[in-house]
């Protein structure tokens, strides 16, 4: 196998794998929608009723007729007389007339004839039923009007959207019970390397135990993925061409952890140009940790040939794996990951043209937060578990110094 061809940008990287894939046509399948946190809507969602149905108050306070408040002031209060009571839960039998304010709660339909609410602290009751108003509201203030949410026909959620907190609530809204969500992508993930046995074995000297078959799954299914792992495979081209071969017609996209080196034990390239074409697209990204990542398209599916020591290969995963997911499941619309930005507390140096991602811990202040490095061997998982995100180091700087602002992507 060769040294490593020309380093490549982690985001020209994962451009050049993306655009060798057809584009996504996911398959699709029913889901409750209470139940469909964090899926993909599969077709758009149409409004079929008035999100409100009914004008409502957004207040507690008193429902009036607009024009009988105007000019009023702390000074000058507006008079109006006690009309019933506006019920909660069903329509009110009765109309305001000239002069007249009905007291209403939150979420209460206004009663006929009323266009507007005073807020509750903005009036006093005299005791005589009687009502201070002692602040003007225009026409519509402090309610909702019919359809201001959504309007019949109205497109409330698109294709290609994942579900968070408030689409489960527009679904709710709505009355939806039942959504159509793109089927999870399938991911194969294959462990490679004779020194590998599984978590419940002990060790002998110079085994390791499987940590990169659960780790990485795990980030699959918090991607949005459903990972199926394929067991450990021996470092024999032979069993893992037919495994990765297996994997690749049973799903949708393969993740293969170690075998990624340049090294003439490390069979993973040589295997992967025997799959299909294109075949490798990159080896070797200009990133830390993780340079010696593989990135491939055979047959039209994607293969990820990550590095074996776990740090490196939850952060490459991170930077392909997890957009691959995306693109796989239809998404329109990238997830933002989640960050902060913190104050560095020692100097970090890095390497020009080199992407850096450095454990750290962050430590809240009544200020700001600041970033402690935790410096790593990109085999020590544990470096990883006591992290709260990762420094961004762009690959146009050298370093920070410390007291400088960086971005800490949350892990």
């Amino acid at each position: 196998m060769p040294e490593f061809l020309e380093l490549l940008p982690p985001g020209q990287a994962l451009a050049l794998m993306l655009n060798h894939l057809p584009d996504a046509s996911p398959a699709l399948e029913t889901a409750l929608a209470h139940c469909a946190l964090n899926r993909v809507t599969g077709a758009p969602v149409v409004s079929g009723e008035l999100l409100p149905a009914f004008s409502r108050s957004t207040v507690d306070g008193y429902a009036v007729r607009a024009r009988d408040t105007f000019g009023a002031s702390d000074s000058l209060p507006a008079y109006l007389s006690l009309g019933p009571e506006t019920p909660m839960g069903k329509a009110p039998e009765f109309s305001l007339v000239e002069g007249q304010a009905s007291l209403i709660h939150t979420g209460g339909m206004l009663p006929a004839d009323a266009d507007a609410v005073v807020m509750l602290e903005h009036t006093q009751a005299t005791g005589s039923n009687e009502l201070e108003v002692l602040r003007a509201v225009g026409e519509g203030e402090n309610t909702l009007l019919p359809g201001e949410d959504l309007k019949v026909g109205q497109e409330a959620l698109p294709g290609g959207a994942r579900l968070r907190p408030p689409e489960i609530g527009v679904l709710m809204a709505l009355g939806i019970a039942e959504v159509i969500v793109v089927k999870r992508p399938r991911i194969g993930v294959l462990s490679s390397g004779d020194e590998v046995v599984p978590p419940q074995k002990s060790p002998q000297p110079g085994q390791v135990r499987d940590i990169n078959s659960y780790s990485l799954s795990a980030l699959i299914e918090q991607a949005g993925g459903e990972p199926v792992q394929y067991g450990i495979i021996p470092d024999q081209a032979d069993t893992l061409y037919q495994t990765l071969n297996t994997a690749l017609q049973e799903c949708d996209a393969a993740v293969i952890t170690a075998g990624s080196s340049a090294s003439t034990r490390d069979l993973t390239a040589d295997v992967i140009q025997k799959i299909g074409d294109p075949g490798v697209l990159v080896h070797g990204v200009s990133v830390r940790p993780g340079k010696p990542t593989i990135l491939a398209v055979c047959k039209g599916k994607a293969i990820v040939g990550l590095p074996g020591n776990p740090v490196s290969a939850l952060v490459i995963a991170r930077l392909f794996v997890a957009p691959l997911i995306h693109r796989l499941a239809g998404l329109k619309k990238i997830p933002l990951q989640p960050s902060v930005r913190a104050r560095l507390k020692i100097n970090l140096a890095s390497q020009a043209g080199r992407e850096d991602w450095i454990p750290a811990r962050l430590i809240q202040t009544d200020e700001y937060y600041e970033a402690e490095p935790i410096f790593f061997k990109s085999n020590l998982i544990f470096t990883l578990a006591q992290a709260d995100g990762l420094i961004y180091i762009p690959a146009d700087v050298t370093g920070f110094s410390a007291g400088n602002f960086v971005k800490v992507e949350f892990l």
